[in-house]
This record gives structure tokens, C-alpha cells and sequence, in this order.
């Protein structure tokens, strides 16, 4: 069978488009947070959206690589369409994340074994590691934003200017830096992680 008549390809046009999708949006709440003061936000968000950006470039090198280049490729998908304010935004982008780590991706991981591709299968599960770990990022930011607790922690805790470097130990961040005036936006976040699996 030709590679352009199989699930996998269908998926990762499917899986390209997403992407390029999710990079925008991630954008588009990044410029938000900037807007409301959040600047290590904005840039924790911007990240993210380079990850998925990268993501769209693997899907789409594996889709030349195995067909060559295409005028057009049908396929129906769905996608979201949501915005709304910065901790909605944050909790739809992390529901999103969720959907591609536990159903979507697995899924495609699984046709493309199926159908013989390992090296697509192994793409695939890469991806949705990265993207359990974005999603773990994107709730605790919503969480913070919700609780306004991302400049607070129950143990003291190093926090850091973005701008100037200036350091101070305490169970929460100063509203305005002492040495350059920066606001509390431009603390440096401490973001979660979770161990990757082997």
C-alpha cells in the first residue's frame, strides 16, 4: 500500500495542522498575559508554543520524507476554537494538551504500529511526553492565576528577577524589585515537572 492511502498519513497532516494551530493559540495567550503584567507567564507560554511549532516541523519532515511534496491533502479533523480570559485560556490550552497525551496521540501511535510504521509509532509517543508535561505547566499556571498564588509557596523558596537578577529568599515574591523596579510579573516562575517515563 502506498503511504499517502494510509491512516498515517492522514493522521499526521492531521497531527501538522494541530500543531501549527496549538502554536498559535499558545501565542495568542502568551500576548494576554503580557497584557495583564505576566511576563515570565508569557514567556513559559511562548515556549510552549516553540515546542509545538517543532512538533508540526517533525510531523510535516516525516510526511515529506515518506510521500514527497503535495499540492493538497484532504482529511477531516476537528480542532478547538477557544479563548477567553487568561485562566480560561490556560485551562482550555491545558484540556487540549490532556486530549493529544491521553486519547490522541496514543491513538495515532497505535494505527502507525499497526500499520507498520515504528519509527512514526515512536514520533508519536515522544510528542505526547512532551505534551504531558505542557499540560502539567498549563494547570499550574491556571491554578495560580486562579488562586493568585504564582509568586507565593508554603516554604521558603529562592525567587529571581528576569531583568535584573536580583535574589531573595522568601514564601513569596516582592510586588516591585527592590534593585530595578521591575513588577512582580518579572519574577521568575517555578514551574513543575514530572519525571519522564523510559
Amino acid at each position: 500500500m502506498q503511504f499517502e492511502n494510509t491512516e498515517t498519513f492522514k493522521n499526521l497532516a492531521k497531527s501538522f495542522a494541530g500543531e501549527c494551530q496549538a502554536g498559535m493559540r499558545y501565542q495568542m495567550i502568551a500576548k494576554l498575559a503580557m497584557k495583564e503584567g505576566y511576563k515570565t507567564l508569557s514567556d513559559a507560554v511562548k515556549t510552549i508554543a516553540k515546542n509545538e511549532t517543532l512538533h508540526a516541523t517533525q510531523f510535516f519532515n516525516k510526511m515529506i520524507e515518506k510521500t514527497g511534496s503535495r499540492d493538497c491533502v484532504q482529511f477531516d479533523a476537528d480542532y478547538p476554537f477557544h479563548m477567553g480570559t487568561l485562566e480560561e485560556s490556560l485551562k482550555m490550552a491545558a484540556m487540549d494538551e490532556n486530549n493529544e497525551t491521553e486519547e490522541i496521540y496514543p491513538s495515532f501511535a497505535l494505527t502507525a504500529k499497526k500499520e507498520g510504521f515504528e519509527d512514526i509509532a515512536a514520533l508519536y509517543k515522544m510528542v505526547a511526553e512532551v505534551e504531558a508535561q505542557h499540560r502539567i505547566v498549563f494547570r499550574y499556571l491556571q491554578d495560580g492565576v486562579r488562586n493568585g498564588t504564582l509568586f507565593k509557596s508554603e516554604t521558603p523558596i529562592l525567587w529571581i528577577c528576569s531583568e535584573c537578577g536580583y535574589m531573595h529568599v522568601a514564601t513569596e515574591a516582592w510586588k516591585i524589585c527592590p534593585l530595578c523596579k521591575a513588577e512582580q510579573g518579572y519574577v521568575e516562575l517555578h514551574l513543575p515537572f514530572e519525571g519522564v517515563k523510559e
